[in-house]
């Protein structure tokens, strides 16, 4: 057992430089070499904590949608300025999203669907990502107003939606940062609290 808890704690340490090296290098040209050149690791360790190098790419995944919920939950543990906790997660995301390129491992991600394992760790983690922003529209439209506003379930997928439209618009100069802000700001808000927002 003492072995597993050392193999999951490497895996923690290690991860979030993997997850950094997909980011830049995508899948195909992130060799198992360069990733363990990043981890300052012999090869042999990432296959010890790691099967190969898909497993270190859906684990890169999973860490994708970890660190957006723990840096969400932090942002709601916060307390608050009255807003609810969808306003406020728009709010932050307006300012933060993308800025750490992580849209990048999904991108390259959705180019390997034709790998079910890939296409099915998109999936969870596309479903979480809907089951915690839905949470957080229902529990603000709770308590707010009731004007006619779009189903919650498409709202969360929709604010999804503004995401990856932001980060297409930084990934290719489409959007300014002030753009891209106001994409997610705005309109998230008009998709949140209905028509006249």
């Amino acid at each position: 057992m003492a072995r597993q808890n050392l193999n999951r704690e490497k895996r923690s340490e290690l991860l979030p430089i993997i997850a950094r090296a997909f980011t830049e290098l995508g899948y195909r040209r992130a060799t198992t070499a360069e990733l363990a050149k990043r981890c300052k690791v012999q090869e042999n360790i990432l296959y010890r904590l790691w099967s190969d190098k898909k497993a270190m790419f859906l684990a890169a995944i999973e860490w994708v949608y970890e660190f957006s919920e723990q840096t969400w939950l932090r942002l709601l543990d916060d307390g608050g300025t009255g807003a609810s906790s969808a306003q406020r997660l728009l709010e932050f995301e307006a300012k933060h999203q993308g800025e750490f390129g992580h849209y990048r491992i999904i991108f390259t991600g959705l180019g390997e669907t034709d790998d079910p394992e890939i296409a099915d760790a998109l999936r969870s983690m596309f479903k979480r990502f809907h089951r915690f922003l839905l949470a957080q529209i229902l529990a603000h439209r709770k308590s707010g107003s009731k004007r006619s506003t779009p189903q919650a379930e498409l709202t969360a997928w929709a604010v999804i939606g503004l995401g990856t439209a932001a980060n297409i618009g930084r990934e290719l100069g489409l959007l300014s940062d002030a753009d891209r802000r106001r994409l997610i700001g705005e309109i998230g808000r008009v998709l949140l609290e209905g028509e006249g927002a």
